[in-house]
């Protein structure tokens, strides 16, 4: 047929797709004389006779009749979905497909008995509470309004920033829940041992707000505030509650990491599988429906113009890369090696640049409260300088590179990540170093290293308070007021740039995590400030910024966000662990006082437990309960990658199924077309026929 000649489709060349069946929707349908003429008949019964050439030959030579191909391909599919207890306002068909399925449907009930037509009932009862639920929760979330406007003005790409912000709020506001259910409620209950009395005055000043001295050092902001008090029991005590508030906030956080990491990572694999490739998807599936207002209709327009000159892009780039002869590629090998030792040696001048700071910011205390103010925070300083630098020169020394767009920005992600996260970890390293090398061992070095992490939650909104309303802010009046002046053309617009902003949150909520041990009140701190945040960002983004002319692809980068937030709450959980292996005295405050280590609290409770709960507890922590929980992990993986391939199959014959459905449409029209013409060409003679009978009736 010439429609078979001229549609070629490679997908059932895969395995998967031979046991694809063909779904049929009547016993007639096997009865008709085209159905022998279908392409995915022929294409299934070519692989089929590739396979099986007995089974194949059996097909063309009669084969099984109709009744038992349908009843085969009913077995072959399994149980049909319950599409009838899906509500008729979510079946993609027409208003009169509606009413036929409704009229359908309770001829069906008819049929059916007492108690499965009260369990269907209660069933759809059951699914509309809980849509009514989940709108009313959907209404009840906060900025709702602000996100909507947001991403009608400037796409889903800006949305996603402020909704991983608010995001990261809750979460601090979990960590908050336990931090005040495990150590502050029970340290305000029964107190503490703690002589010092909590009043602001003597030499307490506002500055010590901003340095964490004085005031907030004895009160319970850090670490030494909290000690044993009336609660002093073997297995209930302030120590246990306070490890027992910090593993939970771990644990919790580890949970929802993973759990958004692994979501995440899925629906990428989906979407590039779906779309990668897919111009068709790009153009009539592009729309953002959600948009309002006519200027952010031209720039949805935009967005999707640009991202067809993306992929155009990339495909030009791939067909240059295919092209390039070996002189060229060692030139550009070359290159790159050069562009990385650039790289290397900016990270190390970097790292450099905190150490000095850190060094000078702990071992000189000059006179005057501004200088020593200035002194003390020159590590956040030199930390934030670095982070606010360096990612523009990684993007600009990535376009040198010769990569794509997307492995540029990919490039730029990562290095940037290890810049963030290496400066953090560097000088976490620095300040461990020098307070167990300090002269006055007696003093609280858990105080130190939380006021370090309080200085650097602070500072950092500080820098996002000041850039927004004593740079950014003027810059956007300058160009309002002054547009054709020289500094407004110098300094151009201000753009919302999505990935960096992202890294600026994931690099705060690790900070947040590194000083939750040391400070515990730093997610309250953190939970404020990032309130803070997200209306500083919504001024800055609705009166300061404009819109992209680049679409973002968030949900290309947002596992990567998500991971490196999974990478800083493993540094912050590593950070107390190796901090007590390597500390060679007792902790002389807090609530570890007098302990060895942080992990000698639970050995008074154990030796006063029953010997029963003693020999339960050391079996769990012995071999014998490794091995069997080893292969049960085993045996749980094994089951969920069995269940991913199938899904994968599954996927796979859907697709064919697609492709199928596709060219038999296809098929059709080209045959209704050809009877269309056939009939017309029949009409169009007959007046001819019969004038020319007549005629040759006349004659006789």
């Amino acid at each position: 047929m010439e429609g078979q000649k001229t549609v070629n489709f490679t997908r059932l060349l895969s395995e998967e797709s031979v046991g694809s069946t063909l779904s049929s929707d009547s016993y007639e349908y096997y009865q008709t004389e085209i159905y022998d003429l279908l392409p995915s008949v022929q294409a299934v019964r070519s692989q089929q006779n590739r396979y099986d050439p007995q089974k194949s030959s059996e097909a063309y030579h009669g084969g099984p009749g109709p009744e038992e191909a349908f009843s085969s391909d009913n077995q072959s599919r399994g149980p049909r979905p319950k599409g009838s207890l899906l509500p008729l306002r979510n079946l993609t068909m027409s208003m009169q497909g509606k009413r036929d399925e409704r009229e359908r449907r309770k001829m069906h009930i008819s049929d059916i008995d007492f108690w499965q037509s009260w369990s269907r009932s209660q069933s759809i009862s059951r699914r509309r509470v809980w849509a009514h639920l989940r709108g009313a929760r959907s209404s009840l979330l906060p900025w709702r309004n602000t996100l909507l406007k947001i991403q009608a003005r400037f796409g889903v790409g800006v949305k996603s920033y402020f909704v991983f912000l608010r995001y990261l709020i809750y979460l601090n506001l979990l960590h908050c829940a336990l931090i005040g259910g495990f150590i502050l409620g029970p340290t305000a209950f029964y107190g503490t041992n703690n002589t010092v009395p909590l009043r602001f005055g003597g030499n307490d000043s506002v500055v010590d707000f901003f340095l964490g001295s004085g005031f907030l050092d004895r009160s319970p902001v850090f670490f030494g505030f909290y000690t044993r008090g009336s609660l002093d029991l073997f297995c209930l005590n302030t120590s246990l509650l306070y490890l027992a508030g910090i593993l939970s906030i771990f644990f919790f956080s580890l949970i929802m990491m993973v759990r958004r990491t692994t979501v995440g990572y899925k629906h990428t694999w989906m979407l590039e599988k779906r779309t990668s490739m897919n111009v068709s998807f790009k153009i009539f599936c592009g729309w953002d429906f959600n948009v309002q207002d006519p200027p952010a209709a031209k720039l949805k327009h935009s967005f999707i113009r640009n991202d067809l000159k993306l992929f155009l892009e990339e495909q030009s780039f791939s067909l240059r890369k295919a092209q390039r002869t070996l002189q060229q590629k060692v030139r550009l090998y070359l290159l790159r090696f050069i562009l990385n030792l650039v790289v290397i040696a900016l990270l190390s001048g970097a790292f450099f640049l905190i150490y000095i700071s850190t060094k000078k910011s702990l071992s000189e205390s000059p006179n005057g409260w501004f200088f020593n103010l200035v002194l003390q925070y020159l590590s956040p300083i030199t930390i934030s300088f670095v982070n606010l630098v360096l990612p523009h020169m990684f993007r600009k020394i990535s376009s040198f590179e010769d990569y794509s767009l997307t492995v540029q920005i990919n490039a730029t992600l990562v290095r940037s990540i290890f810049l963030k996260l290496a400066s953090l970890g560097i000088f976490l390293f620095f300040i461990l170093k020098t307070s167990q090398n300090a002269e006055q061992p007696s003093s609280c070095r858990e105080n130190q290293i939380g006021r370090e992490m309080y200085k650097l939650c602070i500072y950092n909104f500080l820098s996002i308070f000041c850039s927004t309303f004593f740079v950014k802010y003027p810059r956007k009046l300058l160009q309002e007021k002054y547009p054709t002046s020289l500094l407004a053309r110098l300094t151009g617009k201000e753009r919302f740039l999505i990935p960096f902003n992202v890294l600026d949150l994931v690099y705060v909520q690790t900070v947040s995590w590194v000083g939750v041990y040391y400070c515990p009140l730093l997610p309250l701190i953190g939970m404020v400030t990032l309130v803070a945040t997200f209306y500083i960002k919504k001024f800055n983004v609705l009166r300061c910024c404009v819109a992209e002319q680049r679409m973002f692809r968030a949900s290309n980068s947002s596992v990567l966000f998500h991971f490196m937030l999974l990478l800083g709450l493993l540094m912050a959980a590593a950070t107390p662990v190796l901090d007590s292996y390597q500390s060679a005295f007792k902790i002389s405050c807090g609530p570890f006082k007098n302990q060895q280590t942080v992990f000698n609290v639970t050995d008074e409770c154990m030796k006063h437990l029953p010997s029963s709960a003693q020999i339960a507890i050391h079996y769990l922590s012995s071999e014998a309960f490794a091995l069997p929980l080893l292969l049960a992990e085993i045996i749980i993986l094994t089951s969920y990658v069995s269940r991913g391939r199938a899904n994968k199959k599954a996927i796979e014959r859907l697709k064919d199924m697609l492709v199928m459905c596709s060219s038999d449409k296809r098929f059709l029209v080209k045959q209704h077309a050809t009877l269309l013409r056939g009939r017309k060409n029949a009409i169009r003679n007959r007046p001819a026929a019969v004038e020319q009978r007549n005629s040759l009736q006349g004659d006789q």
